[in-house]
């Protein structure tokens, strides 16, 4: 007998998100997400820690211009592991509105380096969260960026707020500039004066340190509207705002509850004003990323 077939995984993306009322900036960019797949075309690393359902380049693209999103940071997801040829195909057809953030291993050569370079990217991204299998010695990262030194890149860290206190010391030899994924990953319910975050919050006094105010969706311990954790993504607006950039984190990856990406850009209102918007979706990114179109 033959085996029987293993049903296609559900999308984790909503599939008919409401429109947001709220308008956003012209050149409104969205600093955080990722393409999967499609996998007949894009496998899937063999060894990564999770395999989602497809989420294309035409989805995304549809959904960013359904949002009012012009411009985009294409994240490679630890589900493509180094394979970055799905990022590198939605950047040849965006043409300078979208940029990259790859997944590179730390020996890494610059060659290889200045590859990804002229597909589009403009960074790299560590992994140090427990569920995508941890990061490699930070020490050993630290002297990676002197090689994105020479390409003007940046490097992208996704870790726990919990972790930044031991990190701190050795991240400040970073040769380049340091972006924090998803506001460290905080937990809402533990209120604005938890460790982690204050940490935070002393690391980003250093002015080579920027945060993306992005997973309100993943803070939250209330769930949707997530208003437990608008209080947070206020406070780095408030404090930080030239060093703030927003992301949807769509397709939305292993979470339980698909939010409703209209709802997502709607809660921007919650913790900005229209001068803080501006910063945060369209001159923060244009500092960051250099967009060309």
């Amino acid at each position: 007998m033959s085996e029987p077939a293993v049903p296609p995984k559900k999308p984790s993306y909503h599939n008919n998100p409401t429109e947001p009322k709220l308008k956003l900036p012209e050149g409104a960019c969205d600093a955080h997400f990722h393409v999967f797949g499609p996998k007949a075309k894009f496998p899937f690393d063999a060894k990564a820690p999770y395999q989602p359902a497809d989420a294309p380049k035409d989805v995304l693209v549809d959904r960013h211009m359904f949002l009012g999103i012009e411009r985009g940071v294409v994240v490679q997801s630890a589900a493509h592991g180094y394979d970055n040829s799905a990022a590198a195909d939605l950047l040849a057809e965006m043409k300078g509105s979208y940029v990259g953030i790859a997944l590179v291993p730390v020996n890494a050569e610059v060659s290889e380096l200045k590859k990804l370079d002229a597909q589009g990217f403009r960074g790299a991204r560590f992994n140090y969260v427990q569920h995508l299998g941890g990061g490699p010695p930070l020490a050993d990262v630290m002297k990676f960026t002197s090689k994105l030194a020479t390409l003007g890149w940046h490097l992208q860290l996704h870790l726990e707020s919990s972790m930044i206190a031991q990190m701190t010391t050795e991240l400040k030899l970073s040769a380049v500039p340091i972006v924090i994924d998803h506001m460290g990953r905080i937990d809402a319910s533990r209120g604005l004066d938890q460790p982690g975050f204050t940490h935070m919050l002393k690391l980003l006094e250093d002015k080579r340190f920027w945060v993306k105010v992005s997973g309100l969706e993943r803070a939250s311990r209330q769930g949707a509207p997530y208003s437990d954790a608008v209080p947070f993504a206020r406070r780095l607006v408030t404090e930080f705002g030239s060093r703030v950039v927003w992301g949807s984190d769509w397709p939305h990856p292993n979470l339980d509850a698909i939010p409703d990406d209209g709802k997502l850009v709607e809660l921007i209102g919650e913790f900005t004003n229209d001068m803080q918007r501006q910063a945060l979706l369209v001159d923060n990114p244009q500092t960051l990323y250099k967009f060309t179109a």
